[in-house]
């Protein structure tokens, strides 16, 4: 399936923090999802070099330009610790997947001043074919 996306509007970016190369896990179904839809997808794994044909890359920090928004697939306690670089490398939105949560990260990543979105970002984008 093809999108069209108009000249005058901009591509989006997206940063998947877990992103995998298993197309089983929903750090993979978010990449495609979000590419399926016109986004620049940036995904973020420390242990792969590529996912689904895109360069993968260690961290936020990484990435050739600050994303629109963040959409997370680690467990929470490992996003907590990596809250500060997403605060620093900046972002629109951070998109927090069911079991990324906790009042912990919801109340780090607030104060760090993000803007936290907590819903499924595959639906939020649109679902993808198989």
């Amino acid at each position: 399936m093809k999108v069209h996306i108009p000249m005058s509007t901009p591509v989006k970016t997206v940063a998947v923090i877990g992103a995998s190369a298993n197309r089983a896990k929903y750090g993979n179904k978010a990449v495609r999802a979000y590419r399926q839809n016109g986004y620049h997808v940036f995904p973020i794994n420390p242990h792969e070099r590529q996912i689904e044909g895109l360069p993968a890359y260690a961290s936020v920090r990484d990435t050739p330009k600050r994303p629109d928004l963040v959409s997370v697939y680690v467990p929470p306690e490992v996003l907590f610790r990596l809250l500060p670089e997403i605060a620093a490398r900046g972002c629109d939105e951070l998109w927090l997947n069911p079991g990324t949560e906790s009042p912990e990260v919801i109340a780090e990543a607030e104060r760090v001043g993000l803007n936290v979105v907590q819903a499924c970002s595959i639906m939020a984008v649109g679902r993808i074919s198989r």
